[in-house]
């Protein structure tokens, strides 16, 4: 049987693609080995937000008297509970991807997927039996894995990656969490929010290093605030885990270090999956273990595509749903514009919240252009202290002349629901002004967005 299009791998880059794919009526067949929605349902964004509101919860609970509520009795965190919730979710999303291929007509083979030339895809199935499939177009969207450092090898027991984070039985007194991206820093903040003493190492100069600095060093004084104990400059040489403690030698501006927790989670970033899956056999050029592609995510090979985490850019489940789309559209003849990819939204869901699109004021800076920056902190804003949500602030970047929105900078409460306003914003090149113009439900902590905007053009009125 012959395929308008062949997808390996139905996460956020896949399963879109095949939808977006027989909405323009081909006849798609999905590849996936394991449960439909891949990690980012499964083992990502999905579980990891249940878990994030479960501490949440836990810790409005903890501190339900700042609010005038009284509760009687200790109250307990149940990690088994609140893990059988985060699996709950994540099941329920993955059978809504089966549900809506199913819906779209898309045929779900459950096997391993490799390329075998001549627009060919050889499967694996389930009793080791091969069949190979035949399509016009085949798009490659394996996505990634966890990845090891040399000196701290995964056993999944004593020093985990964030799939054993996701599921372990019993909350650890103590916790390393190397890397504080996204995925280091939710683990840091949930761990440390239901009772575990967290210690966060960081190579670079300051946490979620690819932030605005002033978001980073905020960010280090909420963790801290919490108890996290945090350090920067930092690097984890090896870990000795032969004692029921694990022992990790950190090499820190100060010198050597030995540092002990129960269990050290490893986060510090993702391997694509490029490997022994025809990649290299067919003849696609590669970027080291990257797919390099066009703008629409053509490979070299005529008919072959690549999205999501194997190919250049960020790792980010909507990146691969937007490059989905947009590669899809191309082959259907359709005219899609490439993706602005200097205008994703980047969030991370610790309390405070982080969300941010564009550059930031050091990167600015270092290009010598002449800005003006808008800064309005949640101390002045009506819902931010209605809400006991204070911390944080609103951080806007335009150029001076024309008023550009150039970079947003987001820490606080619910930021990531907000981040949307500045991509729209950026996409339509929206200037300042016609953002202090819009006006503004209050009260919301969205106010902070215009009130940054009129901050940069001397008009605040709250601050």
């Amino acid at each position: 049987m012959l395929y308008d299009l062949i997808v390996i791998g139905s996460g956020p880059g896949g399963y879109v693609a095949a939808i977006r794919a027989s909405q323009l009526k081909m006849k798609v067949a999905v590849i996936e080995k394991s449960e439909p929605g891949g990690v980012c349902l499964n083992w990502g964004c999905i579980p990891t937000k249940s878990l994030l509101k479960s501490a949440a919860v836990y810790n409005y609970v903890k501190h339900s008297s700042d609010y005038g509520i009284s509760i009687n009795g200790e109250v307990t965190a149940d990690l088994k509970k609140v893990v059988e919730r985060s699996r709950e979710a994540a099941g329920n999303m993955s059978k809504g991807i089966r549900y809506l291929m199913k819906k779209n007509k898309i045929e779900h083979i459950e096997g391993f997927g490799k390329l075998s030339g001549n627009n060919s895809v050889e499967v694996t199935l389930a009793d080791n039996s091969k069949k190979t499939l035949t399509a016009n177009h085949i798009i490659v969207a394996t996505g990634a894995r966890s990845r090891e450092l040399p000196g701290l090898k995964q056993d999944g027991k004593k020093i985990i990656g964030y799939r054993e984070a996701m599921t372990l039985d019993k909350l650890p007194e103590s916790m390393i969490v190397v890397g504080s991206g996204a995925i280091g820093s939710e683990f840091a903040w949930f761990y440390a929010s239901m009772g575990t003493k967290v210690t966060l190492v960081e190579y670079m100069p300051s946490i979620v290093p690819l932030e605005d600095t002033e978001v980073s060093s905020q960010l280090g004084r909420s963790f801290k605030k919490m108890g996290i104990s945090i350090m920067t400059g930092s690097t984890v040489e090896s870990a000795e885990t032969s004692s029921n403690m694990c022992k990790a030698r950190v090499n820190t501006k100060k010198g050597e270090e030995t540092i002990e927790a129960e269990i050290i989670l490893s986060a510090v970033g993702i391997t694509p999956n490029t490997e022994n899956i025809g990649l290299q056999e067919s003849g696609v050029e590669m970027d080291r273990n990257l797919v390099k592609v066009d703008e629409f995510y053509r490979t070299n090979i005529e008919g072959v595509y690549a999205i999501g985490d194997i190919v250049k850019g960020p790792a980010l489940a909507h990146v691969a749903s937007a490059e989905a789309i947009t590669c899809v559209e191309k082959i259907g003849g359709l005219e899609p514009e490439p993706l602005k990819y200097n205008n994703i939204p980047a969030c991370t869901y610790t309390n405070p919240e982080v969300a941010s699109v564009g550059i930031t004021e050091q990167a600015a800076k270092e290009q010598g252009l002449d800005i003006r920056i808008g800064k309005f902190p949640f101390t002045a804003s009506g819902k931010a202290s209605a809400s006991g949500e204070k911390d944080g602030f609103i951080k806007l970047i335009f150029d001076s002349k024309y008023g550009e929105l150039l970079g947003a900078h987001m820490i606080g409460a619910n930021v990531t629901e907000m981040i949307a306003e500045i991509v729209v914003a950026r996409n339509l090149e929206t200037t300042a002004h016609e953002i202090i113009k819009s006006v503004h439900p209050h009260p919301t902590m969205s106010e902070a967005i215009m009130e940054a905007a009129a901050a940069a053009f001397g008009e605040v009125i709250h601050l």
